[in-house]
């Protein structure tokens, strides 16, 4: 005999809940499965992997357009004659963009939908890229045009993770969600790469323009093809109104938000998430630094190259991984710290070995493996988000990126200092893996992949017998 219980007022009207037992329900309370309305219906598996594939190419471009500026930067400060404070200061104003508006893509996120926010932004900073070599030419002050438009590009780019995470935990499974977003994080180093190569190539055969050019009209392309076949021509329209009425699973008091804030899982992805950004961001800003200090002979398509064609198939065989163990029955939470203990535990051990004198070989190879291992993060913290929060994971995304991006900044300068002060590398990576265990330990002693985001102690409920 089947017992169906409703909730009360204080649950939204739409969660409903069964007895029947799910291997792979971590959502709340015992045998409880969510309903949500029609518009949030979990996708089929064939439309997700459209998806997936889609979004891969979207973040791809993303990093295209991102790093359009800084390969550019050396002939742009040749043209306008920027000296280096000039030339760092049109660089770092798109971190200051890209911090602001990580809590507020999520937040709009989660009520109208990740989709339509990640189609007008990519359209945004689409246009943006591609206009940026007419604005630093009609403009009679390059620096500030430059500026101004870089600290723009990251506030347009700084809703798309945050939307990402919205749009999985909203239409993707549970048993899924590795696959998704490790596979769509992995786009970042792809873009990484293709602009890398082809962007240098470009810039050497017809200036430093048409980098900006292709990369933002590929953009914008691709905004288009996702607005025309994939939601079939309708208007990404985001109203006031459609902001205020989100959805249930978008209604969260501020009441609620402290509660969830108190809850140790919460706080745990969010440290975590905050050790893992700042020292990926540090070792992103500093491993070509120190393979020129290090090894000045050594050619630098090699280690700037090498480290990406190993983190693509490792990300993507972390989500693979994480998602088979959950099928297979695997408590959840415990996957995730298995993948977050690669992400941050095994790697730094890498990082380790890099304190030692080391050949220029051994060097690229310990370097590849620590960038590899980081990515199984995409399959560990990132998505437990999405486990403990579905109803907010955009903005809860966002303020983890926000925590990663600000530590991230004060790290790399901290490095620079340690660098300065000791003349050494040892300090930096000794610093890296500190962090990195400090986060890890934190995450597997506190991490769940429970709902918290529903307060259960005050659902009321009826059982209907059948």
């Amino acid at each position: 005999m089947a017992v169906i219980q409703k909730h009360g007022k204080s649950c939204s009207p739409d969660l409903v809940c069964h007895r029947e037992n799910h291997p792979s329900d971590k959502l709340g309370a015992p045998g409880c499965h969510k309903k949500w309305p029609e518009h949030n219906t979990h996708w089929t598996r064939p439309v997700a992997r459209v998806w997936t594939v889609v979004l891969l190419l979207g973040t791809c471009l993303l990093y295209c357009a991102r790093v359009a500026m800084p390969i550019c930067a050396v002939n742009m400060a040749e043209q306008f004659h920027w000296s280096k404070s000039e030339s760092g200061m049109v660089l770092g104003s798109f971190f200051w963009g890209y911090c602001f508006t990580q809590v507020f893509g999520g937040y709009v996120s989660d009520r109208v939908g990740g989709e339509k926010v990640l189609l007008l932004s990519a359209a945004a900073w689409g246009s943006m890229t591609a206009f940026t070599p007419i604005l630093a030419h009609f403009c009679s002050q390059p620096i500030f045009s430059m500026t101004l438009a870089r600290f723009l590009m990251g506030l347009l780019q700084g809703v798309h993770y945050p939307s990402l995470a919205s749009l999985c935990s909203q239409k993707v499974v549970e048993s899924e969600r590795g696959f998704l977003m490790s596979t769509v994080g992995s786009g970042s180093y792809l873009g990484t790469l293709v602009i890398g190569g082809a962007g240098s190539l470009m810039l050497d055969l017809y200036g430093w323009q048409s980098v900006f050019y292709v990369s933002g009209l590929l953009s914008l392309l691709w905004a288009y093809c996702v607005w025309k076949y994939l939601l079939k021509g309708e208007g990404p329209i985001i109203t006031l109104e459609s902001l205020g009425s989100g959805g249930p699973q978008s209604k969260l008091s501020k009441r609620h938000w402290l509660r969830l804030l108190k809850q140790p899982a919460v706080c745990a992805v969010i440290v975590t998430h905050l050790c893992a950004a700042s020292t990926f961001f540090t070792l992103l800003s500093w491993l070509p630094t120190y393979f020129k200090d290090t090894f000045p002979d050594a050619k630098g398509w090699v280690f700037n190259v090498i480290p990406w064609l190993v983190a693509i198939p490792s990300s993507l065989f972390s989500g693979c991984l994480s998602d088979h163990l959950i099928r297979q029955g695997f408590d959840t939470a415990s996957v995730r710290k298995l993948m977050q203990f690669f992400s941050m535990g095994v790697s730094s051990v890498f990082t380790l070995l890099l304190c030692r004198k080391t050949t220029f070989p051994w060097a690229v190879t310990f370097v590849s493996a620590t960038m590899g291992l980081t990515t199984f993060s995409h399959s560990g913290v990132s998505v437990n988000v999405q486990d403990l929060a579905p109803s907010c994971a955009g903005a809860l995304f966002g303020v983890m990126n926000t925590c990663g991006a600000f530590l991230g900044v004060l790290l790399v300068y901290f490095s620079g200092y340690l660098i300065e002060s000791t003349g050494s590398w040892t300090s930096v990576f000794a610093l890296i893996t500190t962090v990195n265990l400090l986060g890890l330990c934190t995450f597997l002693a506190f991490a769940d992949a429970r709902r918290v985001d529903i307060d259960y102690s005050k659902v009321r409920h009826h059982n209907i017998h059948i």
